[in-house]
């Protein structure tokens, strides 16, 4: 039982406030008046007492109570947020069969929970699920052998594919833990440590490399990596520094106590994460695909992500369909 005076709206706004900095950014937000925004967090205060805003300054700043207090409060709204969602899922009772690609990025925890919610909705039919690289996805989608499919984006229009737009995946530097401090700089690390590249085959490393051509930054070849996470590995134990994104980062989760993550020192380049459809399907299926895997992935990594990198908030984010 929630404490008397601690509501699920008092939580909404709070986490508005927490995030905009101004009553008019949570009203927005919350489709709330400024008046009802402020009722709201004096309740709140109220009921736990203690201050979590620190109303005097502009923007407003989280107390470290509040900072404490979000922590809790944006986990149990975003479970909540997966609940209504998995309750009002589409519904594929009428689809015979289904043939789902997915990019690896998301093969530890939010595969198997949209896997999850889809074999729920699919009570008759027949459903099969791959998981590889995004140009082999894309591959498999080209050659009509998936219905659905969910990988990075190559910007070009394929004929007879329709792309749903779902997260921005900025690219950033990572490296060892404490490598850049030893070194005296993200650049001077560059220039003492050899690049780890991506396999040019896949998608992400033709990304990556025609980033830094049209920059003309030129690392010496010594190292080109297919799998992530041997390549995370080896960022790991100081062979290299490289290029990746949040997506992967959290991939590589078993390694963050030996990582570092950084913002590029060169002109920042992000890539986009889509759902792609045939034009043959009707829209509604795509569409509330799409609008299930932009809410666990806001839930599930997203969220996730911006704790341990705050400085990607305005980058890393669900885009709108």
């Amino acid at each position: 039982m929630l404490m008397k005076g601690v509501t699920l709206r008092g939580l909404e706004v709070f986490e508005a406030l927490a995030a905009e900095g101004t009553v008019a950014g949570a009203a927005r937000i919350t489709g709330l008046s400024q008046p009802a925004v402020s009722q709201q967090m004096r309740n709140l205060e109220t009921a736990l007492g203690t201050d979590l805003i620190d109303h005097g300054r502009r923007p407003m700043m989280l107390t470290p109570a509040g900072r404490s207090f979000l922590v809790r409060a944006k986990t149990v709204l975003g479970q909540l947020r997966l609940a209504q969602n998995e309750l009002t899922v589409m519904d594929l009772t009428h689809l015979s069969t289904l043939n789902l690609g997915v990019i690896d990025d998301f093969d530890n925890d939010l595969t198997p929970r949209l896997v999850t919610i889809l074999a729920e909705s699919m009570t008759r039919c027949r459903f099969k699920l791959i998981t590889a690289p995004s140009h082999e996805i894309s591959a498999e989608m080209q050659a009509r052998r998936l219905h659905l499919a969910i990988a990075a984006s190559s910007g070009e229009v394929i004929e007879g594919v329709v792309e749903y737009p779902l997260v921005r995946d900025p690219y950033i530097f990572v490296c060892a833990k404490g490598a850049v401090a030893e070194a005296g700089g993200i650049e001077p690390l560059m220039q003492a440590l050899p690049i780890l590249r991506y396999d040019r085959d896949q998608l992400i490393g033709r990304q990556i490399e025609a980033h830094l051509a049209r920059l003309k930054l030129d690392f010496a070849e010594r190292f080109e990596i297919g799998a992530h996470l041997s390549l995370m590995t080896l960022v790991a134990r100081g062979m290299g520094w490289a290029i990746t994104t949040p997506l992967g980062f959290m991939r590589a989760g078993r390694f963050h106590d030996r990582m570092e993550a950084h913002p590029l020192p060169f002109k920042p380049f992000s890539r986009t994460i889509s759902l792609f459809a045939g034009t043959d399907w009707a829209d509604r299926v795509p569409r509330d695909v799409a609008r299930t895997m932009r809410m666990l992935v806001s839930e599930m990594v997203i969220a996730q992500a911006l704790q341990k990198l705050p400085w990607l908030r305005d980058d890393l984010r669900v885009l709108d369909g």
